[in-house]
């Protein structure tokens, strides 16, 4: 047979009042307050409020009590703020939860750990590789060397660029000579 505590009775309240429980709840739910006082005088209380409730006339409000109501309610802006920023926070994370999008960051979060597994070569760690100054350098240096290397691939990017552009000015000076020469054969014997 279900024996219950004081507080599983708080819980199963609701559902005693309502006539919601099993034959075999209900029965352990009167044991229990048959025997525990507390739980009796709670029981009776809520049951007759329930009845209480019941009985009572459904009344119906006045006309102007909305009106008279929002018009003595102080003004609302500070609840507003804090729904506009709840919005504004909903707009921001409502595309990140997105199944598509979930799944895409899952994929990518299992690639970039499976190429780090098999890229870098796994080795046991050392007290001394968990130490901050150490882990403050290595990431400076490895932020400085790859800054470097923008710099130098933009500068040589620039380079080639002027190297390139040089190129086709040099053949395309030939070309436009010889096409005047084709073009306007009287020139070129009026040159000579």
């Amino acid at each position: 047979m279900i024996e219950y505590n004081c507080q599983q009775i708080d819980e199963l309240l609701c559902d005693y009042v309502d006539g919601t429980l099993s034959a075999e709840q209900k029965a352990a739910f009167e044991l229990h307050t048959t025997q525990c006082a507390a739980c009796r005088e709670l029981v009776a209380e809520v049951a007759g409020a329930v009845t209480f409730m019941e009985r009572a006339a459904i009344v119906e409000p006045p006309k102007e009590l909305v009106t008279r109501i929002l018009y003595h309610t102080p003004k609302q802006a500070p609840m507003l703020e804090a729904m506009a920023k709840q919005d504004w926070l909903k707009r921001w994370i409502a595309p990140l939860i997105q199944p598509r999008f979930a799944m895409g960051m899952a994929m990518t979060i299992l690639s970039f750990s499976m190429l780090g597994k098999f890229v870098t070569p796994a080795r046991q760690l050392k007290p001394s590789d968990l130490d901050p100054v150490k882990v403050w350098r290595t990431i400076d240096d490895s932020a400085h060397r790859t800054w470097d290397r923008m710099v130098k691939y933009y500068d040589n990017l620039k380079l080639v660029y002027e190297v390139q552009t040089a190129i086709e000015d040099i053949k395309g000076e030939p070309e436009d000579n010889s096409s005047e020469v084709k073009s306007n054969p009287k020139k070129s014997g009026e040159s000579k």
